[in-house]
């Protein structure tokens, strides 16, 4: 199973369903330079331990884009 760059949202359900044990761990930016949206999950790094499934998300990056004069 393949989970890397899928929406946590989407996958949990998944996971559940085929009784499958594991463990989300969240990664924030150090800084706060720009904003996260909390809401949107993304899976970044996952891994077996001990026949445990270990999940790293990262919050999706809000950036705002302006046509500044274009």
């Amino acid at each position: 199973m393949e989970f890397v760059g899928r929406l946590l949202s989407a996958v949990e359900p998944e996971l559940k369903q085929q009784n499958v044990s594991y463990e989300i761990q969240y990664t924030h930016p150090t800084r706060d330079f720009f904003k996260v949206n909390d809401d949107c999950l993304y899976i970044i790094r996952q891994r077996t331990n001990g026949g445990r499934l270990e999940l790293v998300v990262a919050a999706k990056m809000r950036k705002e884009v302006s046509n500044n004069g274009l």
